[in-house]
């Protein structure tokens, strides 16, 4: 062989199954993206590489094979810059795909109510496309929403599952607003933040998704089997992993990636040193999506890493959906309102009444040229300016003069 194969350098992002174009076809070469699912990890690179070189039938070939391509592996060590364990890689593939059926993977779906998209499908989210060789090779959705109708204005809420009562308020806040301004809401499903957002968003009219560790089948976690019931039922529930399979702690970092590259910004409400809410934030940096991040009080543990996003200059501080939709909206459409303190009826008063009022005292009463003296002023200018704040009520005269009215 020499060092070059079919479609060397193509773009991932253009590879598409041949028929692909509703999501209910079972042709070969959605056939063959179902098992590669079953075969390869989540998020596996060297996979998506391969079927980006061979596409999907011919990557699964070479499975079956249980050898690739020489020119291909040429082409992945002079990338990686390190030689891949391809012996150890190809016997994991292996290993798996004796159980893959992918008839069966897709008429269970289709029992379930469950469908499966792949790229070149309309409803594929084409800013997935942006992962790379670590593009999903496709997703499982179940729900009544259309997933890239959904994500074209969206906006990732994330934060720490022990979400502390300001966080999980803030989270639905944010679910809510963004939701009655027409965005979606994209989270992960888990207990804490995620859910409070998913709730906020569910609590309008708005639509959210939800983005799975594990089949879609799986309520995970158990306790959140309702507002998986009411996502489906407003939204759609996702996941690059086959039917049946279980969570495990590196799926949950492997599946933030998809979150981070569905929405258009993500914000991260509440994250400790170590959360994994700040692993979404890594992917969506690396992604070039907007990052948000909430402040708490400074002596909460949760909001540490919230605050060190926002010190480090890598996430803007936000504390209402309002700014959230300016960060990630269109520029100049989607600005929000300047905030600004109670306005007070003193506020419409000129500069030199204002002075005035300020020099009459509270308790005791004092004389027109004493206030004249303190506020800095001439002795009719202070005249006029009295008569104008006894007619409005702001003072009043006494025995001794002039002193403000009480509850003014």
């Amino acid at each position: 062989m020499n060092g070059t194969h079919p479609n060397a350098g193509r773009n991932p992002t253009s590879d598409t199954d041949p028929s692909a174009t509703t999501g209910t076809g079972r042709d070969a070469g959605r056939l063959a993206r179902v098992t590669l699912m079953r075969v390869a990890d989540a998020g596996d690179g060297v996979m998506g590489r391969l079927v980006a070189a061979y596409g999907p039938e011919g990557a699964l070939g070479q499975v079956r094979l249980g050898r690739l391509d020489p020119g291909f592996v040429e082409e992945l060590m002079a990338k990686k810059g390190r030689a891949p364990d391809i012996d150890r890689i190809l016997a994991a593939w292996r290993a798996r795909l004796p159980a893959a059926d992918p008839i069966a993977d897709l008429t269970e779906g289709d029992q379930l109510g469950a469908r499966l998209i792949v790229p070149g499908d309309l409803e594929w989210p084409t800013q997935l496309d942006d992962l790379g060789h670590e593009r999903p090779l496709g997703l499982w959705l179940h729900g009544n929403a259309d997933l890239r109708f959904s994500c074209l204005r969206s906006v990732a809420v994330v934060g720490s599952r022990a979400a502390t009562p300001y966080g999980a308020h803030v989270a639905a806040e944010l679910g809510a607003g963004l939701g009655e301004a027409g965005w979606t809401v994209i989270s992960g499903g888990a207990y804490g933040v995620d859910a409070a957002a998913h709730r906020g968003a569910l609590a309008g009219a708005a639509q959210t998704v939800a983005v799975l560790a594990c089949g879609t089948d799986i309520a995970y976690p158990a306790a959140n089997q309702d507002l998986f019931s009411a996502i489906r039922g407003r939204g759609v529930v996702v996941s690059e992993c086959p039917l049946g399979v279980r969570p495990t702690r590196l799926r949950f970092l492997v599946r933030n990636r998809v979150i981070a590259a569905l929405s258009r910004g993500t914000v991260v409400v509440e994250a400790a040193l170590r959360s994994g809410a700040l692993n979404t934030a890594g992917h969506a940096i690396s992604l070039r999506r907007h990052l948000a991040a909430v402040p708490g009080p400074v002596t909460s543990e949760n909001s540490a890493g919230c605050h060190r996003l926002i010190r480090r200059a890598e996430a803007v501080c936000v504390t209402s959906a309002r700014e959230v939709i300016e960060l990630v909206g269109a520029l100049g459409d989607d600005l929000a309102p300047e905030p600004r303190g109670p306005v007070l009826p003193r506020d419409a008063l000129d500069d030199e009444t204002r002075s005035v009022l300020e020099a009459v005292p509270a308790r005791i009463g004092t004389g027109p040229a004493t206030i004249a003296v303190t506020a800095g002023v001439d002795l009719l200018t202070v005249l006029r300016c009295l008569g104008a704040l006894a007619a409005a009520g702001y003072i009043e005269r006494v025995d001794r003069g002039w002193r403000l009215r009480r509850g003014k």
